[in-house]
C-alpha cells in the first residue's frame, strides 16, 4: 500500500513555484457589473474561472441554475455511468499544473497503486474530484441563478437573470456560454416518440425515476453510452425487463473521433478547411456514437435485458396508460419508454439568444456539402471562431456576436470534439481565455497605451554608481 497525503499540501506548493496570480489588468468602465460572466459552473466553467484569472482579468462572475454545488455539471444528476467515458490519463482542468489533477488529487488520497489499478476515473470520484478543484482554488459560484436572456446594449450586454429574489439584470462584457449538451439547443425527442405524456416518456439528458421502474417493463431506444447507461440502471432498481433498441445492424462501431487524437491534428484542427472539418463530422455521424464496454457488461449482465439490433420505431401511442409500440421487428408494450436519444442543435431554441439568434452564422450558412454529405443536424452547429465565439451571419452586422463565446457541444463541427468534454479541455479553455484577454485588451487600447507610456519611480539611486563614472576630463588633469 502506498503512503497518502493531503492533496492541498501539493497543489499549494505549485501554485506558491507559479507566483501569486496576477493583478486585475481590465480597466473598469462606468455601468459595467462584470468583465466576463461564465455561464455554468461544472469542469468547463470552474476551469474556464481559474484560466481567467491566471491571465490577470478580474470582475468575473460564475452564475449555474441548478441550487447547489452537487447538481451543477450534472455527475451526480443526468450522468449514470460507473466510470468515465474517457482514458484516465487525459489532461484537464489542471491546467498544465499536475498538482491540481485528478490523478494527484487521487494518489494524495488513496495513493499510487490504487490510481495505477484503475482502468478509468469512477464517475463519483470525479465529481468528488471536481468539489475539491472548486473549493481549493476558490472558485465562487452564484447557484440558483439562471441566466433568461442575453440583450445587447452598445459596448456590453445586459444579462436578465431570475435569482431566489426573483429577476435582476447585469451588465457584462463577454459571455461564456458553459452550458453543457443543451447549450445550444435542447434535448432530442424522436417525432415518433414526441406524442407520449411525461407520464410514461423521459429522456436520459433528465431526472428520471428510476425507483419507480421498479417491476416494470421498459423500452430505451437509442444505443449510445447514455442509452445503455440508463438500461443498466433501470435494471438494477429492479425493472422487470428492459428492452433496448438500435437503429444500426451493429453497435460495434469505430470510434471515429480517435484517429485524430495526435497532436498535429488536436492542435490545429480549426485550421483545417471546411471541406475536412465537414467530412470528419459526417464520418463521426454515420459511424455512430459508441457505447464503452462496461456499459454494455453492466446492461447484458441481466438475463431480463434483451437488445434489439436494426429495430427502428415507426409508431407510439397509449393505450389503457401502456405504451403500444409498431418496431420494424415487431408490435410490443411498454409500461415506460426512456429515450436515449441524443440532443439537437438549434440556437433559436435557446430563449436566452432568442433575441439574436436569427443573427448567428451556422454552418449551413457557411459551407454547402456534396449531395451525399448532406446532414441538416450538422449544418444548424454554429459556425465559430478560433475563439469559439460566435460570428456574424451577414458581415458588419450583430458586431456583438464575438463577445459571445460557445464553450459548449455545439461547436464539435467547427473544433473536432464535443467541447467541454474532458478531451477538449487542454486546448480549448486556453483558446478561450486567450481570446477573450485579447479582446478586452485591445478594446481599451487608448487606456493601455496611456499606462504602457508611463514611468515608475528608478529602481535604485545614481549614488549606486556615481564614483565609477569615466570623466575624461578630469583624468587628464590628474
Amino acid at each position: 500500500m502506498t503512503q497518502t497525503s493531503d492533496p492541498d499540501l501539493a497543489a499549494a506548493a505549485a501554485l506558491r513555484l507559479i507566483g501569486p496570480d496576477p493583478a486585475n489588468w481590465v480597466p473598469d468602465r462606468a455601468g459595467i457589473d462584470h468583465n466576463v460572466v461564465l455561464v455554468g459552473a461544472g469542469q468547463t466553467g470552474s476551469a474556464l474561472a481559474f484560466a481567467l484569472r491566471r491571465a490577470g482579468i478580474g470582475k468575473v462572475a460564475v452564475i449555474d441554475a441548478a441550487a447547489d454545488a452537487a447538481h451543477a455539471g450534472g455527475w451526480l444528476t443526468a450522468a449514470r455511468m460507473n466510470l468515465l467515458r474517457t482514458p484516465k490519463n487525459l489532461p484537464g482542468p489542471e491546467l498544465g499544473i499536475p498538482a491540481l489533477g485528478f490523478q494527484a488529487w487521487y494518489e494524495a488520497r488513496h495513493g499510487q497503486d490504487a490510481y495505477a489499478a484503475m482502468e478509468r476515473i469512477p464517475r463519483l470520484a470525479w465529481a468528488e474530484y471536481l468539489g475539491w478543484y472548486r473549493r481549493f482554488l476558490d472558485i465562487r459560484v452564484r447557484y440558483g441563478c439562471r441566466l433568461l436572456r442575453i440583450e445587447p446594449a452598445g459596448d456590453c450586454f445586459r444579462l436578465h437573470l431570475a435569482i431566489d429574489a426573483g429577476e435582476t439584470v447585469e451588465t457584462a462584457r463577454k459571455v461564456v456560454l458553459a452550458t453543457g449538451f443543451t447549450g445550444n439547443g435542447g434535448a432530442y425527442i424522436p417525432p415518433v416518440l414526441a406524442g407520449l405524456p411525461a407520464s410514461v416518456l423521459s429522456h436520459t439528458e433528465r431526472a428520471i425515476d428510476f425507483a419507480g421502474l421498479r417491476g416494470k417493463t421498459v423500452a430505451v431506444v437509442g444505443a449510445a453510452a447514455a442509452a445503455f447507461d440508463a438500461a443498466g440502471v433501470a435494471l438494477e432498481h429492479g425493472a422487470a425487463s428492459v428492452h433496448l433498441f438500435a437503429r444500426r445492424p451493429s453497435i460495434a462501431s469505430v470510434p471515429v473521433t480517435r484517429v485524430r487524437g495526435y497532436p498535429g491534428a488536436y492542435d490545429n484542427y480549426r485550421h483545417l478547411p471546411d471541406a475536412v472539418r465537414w467530412d470528419q463530422a459526417i464520418r463521426f455521424r454515420r459511424a455512430g456514437s459508441t457505447p464503452t464496454i462496461d456499459a454494455i457488461e453492466r446492461a447484458v449482465g441481466f438475463a431480463s435485458f434483451h437488445l434489439h439490433l436494426g429495430a427502428v420505431w415507426q409508431q407510439a401511442a397509449v393505450e389503457h396508460g401502456r405504451v403500444v409500440a409498431e418496431v420494424s421487428d415487431g408490435g410490443y408494450r411498454f409500461d415506460h419508454v426512456i429515450a436515449g436519444t441524443g440532443y439537437f442543435v438549434d440556437p433559436s431554441a435557446r430563449p436566452e439568444l432568442g433575441g439574436f439568434a436569427d443573427q448567428i452564422l451556422l454552418w449551413r450558412d457557411r459551407y454547402q456539402p456534396p449531395e451525399d454529405q448532406q446532414d441538416a443536424f450538422l449544418g444548424a452547429h454554429p459556425y465559430l471562431g478560433d475563439g469559439h465565439e460566435y460570428l456574424p451571419r451577414t458581415p458588419g452586422r450583430a458586431p456583438y456576436l464575438r463577445d459571445i463565446h460557445v464553450h459548449n457541444p455545439a461547436g464539435f463541427v467547427s473544433f473536432g470534439l464535443p467541447i467541454g468534454d474532458v478531451p477538449s479541455m487542454r486546448r480549448d479553455i486556453p483558446l478561450v481565455a486567450a481570446r477573450i484577454s485579447r479582446d478586452l485588451f485591445l478594446a481599451d487600447l487608448d487606456s493601455h497605451q496611456a499606462r504602457m507610456a508611463g514611468t515608475v519611480a528608478a529602481d535604485f539611486p545614481e549614488q549606486a554608481y556615481a564614483s565609477t563614472v569615466w570623466r575624461r576630463q578630469e583624468r587628464q588633469s590628474g
